[in-house]
């Protein structure tokens, strides 16, 4: 989760300080102008890395309208899985996107197979998870087809839901195009943006659209000092590994429907629940619809429900089968949780059934295909008997306890220069770049912007990270670290 950051050159926030004060910010502005970085480029590295959670735009449409070349044209790369007939489907859904100078998360629901339930149901049950979940929606309509029922269908879906709509007309490959998508006018969301996804052409105008609809900061803020409420937990992992069990025993009566085959589930359900003294609300994510047999699709509809539960809580407690391999799906799930920023906590169900054979292994399985989660609290249990119930709250505390924790500017450089005292930066090409100072410029999960002399390696940050975890604690949380390098004295901007 580190990066080399640049200045995004984005319309200055309310607070363009990230978390650090007044006073904290003009002592760390005056320690930057002695190194010699330019204030203007200190601002923008300080805002970057102190943002929240990125906004979130929602591609959606019938099949087959070039969601994905759309996608894929958005991020600047090809991710999204494109092949010419519909029904697709692919791991992720979920990437990372910047126009403009402005970052945005895209939810990609392009892919999906056709099920029982028919077109139209199924277009409207993926577009409403994914519009759920969304500040934003572009709604991508096949502009040589014209608009057919199916997009009347996600339309009444759109106005219900009240989010900020964009038309894209896709598949306007030149100016005789153009008079195919203004019929589109007749869908009632404004203006059709004419576009076509493949050659590029018109996606800039669009986009620009996009960026008035999406909004600065997500409409949602976290914890007591936010919107204010319960903290919100969401329970994901992959199906029939207990999540509805789970959640049935934390609120000690049947809520939600619990069946051996995979899911039974059909809507997320969020509960109010009291643990400890405390009221959390619980979003059971098991849900994919029963009547989808189709294992690509269900599989598909799983992990659009379980980024859209992620993007809202501010903990996800991820269960894994402790009587299983951990396998590809709990990993994918592991990363979906920490590329969001989420605190995370691992609970491995079914402990009751393990033999000590089983154990030794499960251990050797953890160290290897989830050291990238090491930091995150581990909580050994039972849906079906309650074992170890007990020991979920404090987990799910201390992983919130380390993403909101902050370290003070002057502590955090006491111990950056120890640090590079002690273990400097190895020797490249005859240079050996410093850490000359940094600062915490975010929670939530905590953001870190580093400034240096020269190019920081990956291998170096991730000391660091390891570093910072062991002087400071942030059990449970992952940690973004940004480094800014300084140009060289001297040189000019443009």
């Amino acid at each position: 989760m580190n990066d080399h950051i640049q200045p995004d050159g984005s319309a200055p926030h309310e607070h363009d300080h990230g978390a650090l004060g007044d006073a904290e910010y003009a002592e760390f502005m005056e320690l930057a102008a002695e190194e010699g970085f330019d204030p203007e480029d200190v601002e923008g590295a300080i805002e970057a890395a102190g943002h929240g959670p990125l906004p979130v735009l929602a591609v959606v449409g019938r099949p087959n309208v070039g969601k994905s070349t759309l996608v894929n044209r958005i991020i600047g790369r090809r991710e999204a899985v494109v092949e010419d007939k519909p029904g697709v489907t692919r791991d992720r859904v979920t990437y990372e996107a910047e126009w403009a100078g402005r970052r945005f998360k895209v939810v990609d629901t392009g892919g999906w197979e056709q099920d029982v339930l028919g077109i139209d149901a199924s277009v409207a049950a993926q577009a409403e998870y994914a519009i759920d979940a969304a500040d934003a929606v572009v709604f991508v309509v096949d502009a040589k087809v014209g608009a057919t029922d199916t997009d009347e269908a996600v339309v009444r879906l759109l106005r219900k839901a009240g989010k900020p709509v964009v038309l894209c007309a896709n598949k306007v490959d030149g100016p005789s195009g153009e008079a195919d998508a203004s019929y589109l006018w007749s869908l009632g969301l404004g203006e059709p943006h004419p576009v076509s996804a493949l050659h590029g052409r018109g996606t800039g105008d669009m986009l620009d659209q996009v960026l008035e609809a999406l909004p600065e900061a997500p409409r949602e803020a976290f914890g007591p000092g936010g919107i204010g409420g319960p903290r919100r937990i969401a329970l994901i992992g992959r199906p029939n590994v207990g999540k509805s069990s789970l959640l049935n025993k934390v609120a000690n009566e049947e809520r939600v429907v619990v069946n051996e085959m995979a899911g039974t589930t059909r809507d997320p359900v969020d509960e109010l629940i009291e643990l400890g003294g405390v009221t959390w609300k619980f979003v059971d994510t098991a849900g994919i619809r029963k009547r989808v047999h189709l294992q690509q699709g269900a599989d598909y509809y799983a992990s659009l429900r379980t980024a859209a539960a992620v993007e809202k809580a501010e903990v996800a407690v991820i269960l894994i089968d402790a009587a299983e391999s951990i396998s590809v799906q709990d990993q994918r799930i592991v990363t979906m949780a920490v590329e969001a920023g989420r605190a995370i906590v691992l609970a491995f169900n079914k402990w009751d059934t393990l033999d000590e054979e089983r154990r030794y292994y499960l251990e050797r399985e953890i160290e290897t295909e989830l050291g990238q989660v090491a930091w995150a609290p581990r909580v050994n249990v039972s849906a079906r008997t309650g074992r170890h119930m007990e020991k979920l709250v404090p987990a799910i505390e201390t992983a919130l306890a380390g993403w909101e924790t902050r370290v003070p500017t002057g502590r955090l450089n006491a111990f950056l220069g120890e640090l590079v005292a002690a273990h400097p930066h190895p020797v490249r090409g005859g240079k050996q770049p410093r850490i000359l100072f940094g600062t915490q410029a975010g929670t939530k999960p905590p953001r870190f912007v580093l400034f240096a002399s020269g190019f920081i390696e990956a291998g170096y940050r991730r000391f660091i990270e390891r570093r910072l975890r062991e002087e400071f604690s942030f059990e449970g949380t992952p940690i973004h670290i940004s480094v800014r390098v300084r140009e060289k004295r001297g040189a000019k901007k443009k």
